[in-house]
């Protein structure tokens, strides 16, 4: 199985900040090549949700042009570019924002973050680190939601978002040993279940492609049906079926459409789950449902994208 390159030859190139694009609708650009080797333009979204991105963006925008050396301006107004999948223009802007502020954790943690959506898993990785060493040893803050969950609590802080996106970029290369221990801290420092869960699915998942089995089901022990999830029930459903209390058509059903961030990191898992179990055929199947979902940003799809990647 080939190894994934983590930079791949954008067709496209990155609008500089001070040339960011309308805040309204944004030419369909290419803004990444797969891992499969397939030009990525705009993903689907539900015109509600649309229209209050764009809204969101207006004002960002407006914030930055009245303050464009303000680093929470300029990271908000990537912030809402990115989640346009407007990429190219988030990565320009937090690149015009760490020229100004090349100490700035803050920075480097969002731009590795889109780096991941565009499939430039290496550059992802220096930033994601960078941002490690700038925050080893500081006091942890609590990083606001840009799309707030239903009880509007963040559940994420800057350090555990840092470690998130860095176990998850060395995951997706295939490096399952050098994210294991990046899991396995956040999975200690987890302060509430939301991340314990979310943290647990990807940690589960990389022991059992290291072989790790026992470990693996000793680390299930943790988790009850019981926890208090706001946010990330995918993770949590697929948990209980990694501990055997829930069968996979009761968590992904046949028939379902994979048409969301939520529902592609729930098939991503079903389909590891046969990978990991042997069944490299139901595997696939799964896996290519999630192709044809459309959602390329969400990070099951790019899972199960670099997955069908490994197998050519």
């Amino acid at each position: 199985m080939r190894r994934i390159i983590g930079s791949v030859l954008l067709v496209a190139c990155a609008q500089s900040a001070e040339n960011a694009a309308d805040t309204t609708s944004a030419p369909a650009v290419v803004q990444a090549v797969s891992f499969l080797g397939d030009s990525l333009r705009e993903f689907s979204m539900p015109a509600a949700a649309r229209a209050t991105a764009d809204s969101n963006l207006v004002v960002a925008k407006a914030a930055f042009e009245r303050a464009p050396a303000d680093a929470d301006s300029i990271i908000w107004y990537a912030r809402r570019l990115g989640y346009l999948g407007r990429f190219r223009e988030s990565i320009a802007v937090y690149t015009d924002g760490i020229a100004k502020y090349p100490d700035n954790p803050w920075m480097y943690r969002h731009r590795g973050h889109r780096y991941i959506s565009v499939r430039e898993l290496d550059n992802a990785i220096a930033d994601l680190e960078k941002a490690t060493q700038l925050t080893a040893g500081k006091p942890d803050e609590v990083e606001p939601d840009g799309q707030p969950n239903a009880q509007n609590v963040p559940i994420g802080t800057l350090q555990s978002n840092i470690a998130y996106h860095l176990a998850l970029a060395y995951y997706l290369k295939g490096d399952f040993a050098k994210s294991l221990p990046v899991w396995e801290k956040e999975m200690t420092a987890a302060k509430n279940d939301d991340r314990k869960v979310s943290t647990g699915h990807w940690l589960y998942m990389s022991l059992r492609r290291l072989g790790r089995d026992a470990e693996a089901k000793a680390m299930l022990g943790q988790f009850r049906k019981d926890m208090n999830v706001i946010e990330n029930q995918s993770y949590h459903s697929l948990l209980m079926l990694y501990k055997g209390e829930l069968p996979a058509d009761s968590v992904l059903a046949p028939s379902a459409q994979i048409t969301s961030s939520g529902t592609s990191a729930v098939a991503y898992g079903v389909g590891n789950w046969h990978l990991y179990n042997h069944r490299q055929a139901e595997a696939e199947a799964v896996f290519r449902r999630i192709m044809a979902g459309g959602q390329w940003a969400a990070f099951g799809y790019i899972a199960a994208e670099a997955e069908l990647a490994r197998t050519k």
